[in-house]
Parts: structure tokens; sequence; C-alpha cells
């Protein structure tokens, strides 16, 4: 254990909630406080446009606040891979900050992080619209669930809890923090899911909308190869060479036994054209798709490059981090 480090820490992004930030650090403050144990809050500004910022450097008076400032919008998974990278705590327990995840569910996710090493929560009733909100989700839940063999019942809820062991170990890239539970799986982690309270937004306007679905597929897509086959590449792209490699012979003895022993001739046949140019294409596409996001982590872990960049960090216990 370090020298510095705090029993929990809380990590919470935030773009443009304004209105939100001051009544969730006071529903914050009584929950953390009553638990008796050391803890920090880590507010991220994730290049907030409205007076977001503002607030959060009023909050820094409070010793147990870090306030992360982005120099502009990085996206949610950089704002949780900053809050990782700057919490103490030996758990780290994250959650949104527009005030629909409720801080009395922080005890009880930090007890079970004694047990398990990731604990997921579930907004079993989720106070969300149905059609643009609620559904998307519970079809994206099914899917991934499926494609990763990880079956929780509510992947895009925020509110979990971590060992510190776990972040250690991850790499976050793209979209992928609704992803944690799978990859942290993938290394050995046993993961638990536990119901919380869902509350409806009452301040500000969601930033979540159905088109995140496309992304969290192709993300999907990416978190399945990663799993399976990221270090034995040739078992996903074999198959479909050796497929490609038999459907070309099998094509070339047709047209040869046309013209050969029928007289007919192929050499302007459209179809045949067009047939090996869409396999010829549709494997290029996936396999560069699929290679780049490996090169991508390649490059991104050799050299340590940050996803994000910090405009400022502010607070009292800066100096404890080293």
């Amino acid at each position: 254990m370090q020298k510095n480090n705090k029993a929990l820490s809380v990590v919470i992004p935030l773009y443009n909630e304004e209105e939100n930030i001051l009544p969730l650090y006071a529903a914050l403050k009584p929950v953390l406080e009553g638990m008796g144990i050391n803890y920090e809050i880590i507010f991220i500004d994730d290049g907030s446009t409205d007076g977001t910022a503002a607030a959060l450097e009023g909050l820094i008076a409070d010793p147990d606040v870090l306030v992360l400032e982005f120099r502009r919008n990085f996206g949610q998974t950089a704002a949780f891979a900053a809050g990782f990278d700057h919490a103490i705590g030996e758990v780290i327990v994250t959650m949104d900050g527009d005030l629909q995840n409720d801080p009395s569910d922080i005890p009880k996710l930090y007890e079970m992080a004694g047990r398990y090493d990731l604990v997921s929560g579930w907004r079993k009733n989720r106070k969300d619209p149905f059609l643009n909100r609620r559904l998307p989700s519970a079809m994206a839940n099914w899917l991934i669930g499926k494609v990763t063999g990880v079956k929780l019942h509510d992947y895009g809820c925020s509110l979990k809890a971590y060992r510190r062991e776990v972040v250690n170990n991850l790499r976050l890239y793209g979209e992928m923090h609704r992803f944690i539970p799978a990859v942290a799986n993938w290394y050995g982690v046993n993961v638990a899911e536990v119901v919380t309270t869902h509350h409806p937004r009452t301040r500000g306007k969601s930033k979540y909308g159905i088109t995140r679905t496309v992304k969290v597929f192709l993300d999907l897509i990416t978190v399945k190869f990663l799993q399976s086959f990221s270090t034995k590449p040739i078992q996903f792209f074999g198959p479909m060479g050796l497929a490609s490699t038999a459907a070309g012979f099998a094509v070339s003895v047709y047209l040869a036994f046309q013209k050969l022993f029928l007289g007919k001739a192929i050499g302007g046949r459209p179809l045949l054209l067009l047939g090996v140019l869409l396999i010829i294409i549709g494997i290029q596409l996936i396999g560069m798709g699929l290679l780049g996001e490996m090169l991508v982590r390649v490059y991104h872990e050799s050299q340590k490059k940050p996803i994000y960049t910090l405009r400022k960090v502010l607070g009292q216990g800066i100096g404890d981090r080293g």
C-alpha cells in the first residue's frame, strides 16, 4: 500500500453539469463522512462549455476534493481514465454527475468490493425514457453478454466499484468504459452485480442518445476480437482466407470447364469480377480495421501516450500524490 493511499476514491466525470455540481457534492459528503474512512472525490471536467469549471473550482477548499480540467471534450472513457490515473484509493467508485446515480449506494458497493474485484450497479428500476434510452440499452446489454460471455443486466450503469489492482491493469480507449467488466473478466477478475437506485434527471440535459448504439456495436466487435484473437489473429483471419481461396478455386474450376469443354468465353463476365472484388474489399476492410485497433493499442501502451490532456489540476491534496 502506498504511503498516501486512501480507502476510497470517488471518480465523477462531468460535461456541462453546472446545475448538478453543488447538489451532488451536498449529497455525497454526508454519505462519505458517515462511512468513517479516508476518502477523496475526483471531479473531471470533460471540456465543459458552461459554468461547470467555475462551480468545481469553488469546491477545492475541501481537502478531500480534486478537480481535473480537460482542455477540450475527450469523452467519458478518457475522463474515467484520468480519474483512475489520479486516484489513490484502495477502492475506486465511479458514478455519473447528473444526480441519477444515488450516493447512498456507495457504502454497499464499497463493502462488496471487499469480496469481489469489480462490483457493477444495476439500475433495475431505471427512470429514463423507454424508446431512446431503456430499449437500446436492453438490446445492447443482451448483445454484449452474448458476445463476451459476461452477462450483466446493465453494462451502461456508471456506478461501479473497482479494486485498485483492477484499474491498474486497464487500458481504456475509444468508448471502452462500458465494456470494463467484460475486459476485466478476461484478465481473471471476479465480477458481481448489485441493484442500485436510479433517479430521473431533474437538471441539465442528457448527453446520451440512440446514436451511441452504433459506437457501442463497433466497440463490441473490438472487445470480442481482443478477447478471443489478440494473441492468435491467424485463427480469426485464417478461416476467412481459406474460405475465400476455396471459393475462388471453385469458381476457377467452373470457368475452366466452361472454357475448355464448352468453348464459352469467360474473360468479360461481370459477375465474376464483382464477386472477386467484393470478397477482396471485404476481407481487406475487416482486416485493416481490426489490425488497426491492435496497432493503436501498441502505439499508446509502448509510448504511454495519454488519451487526454489536462488544463489544470486543482485541490489541496495534490502534493500527496508524489
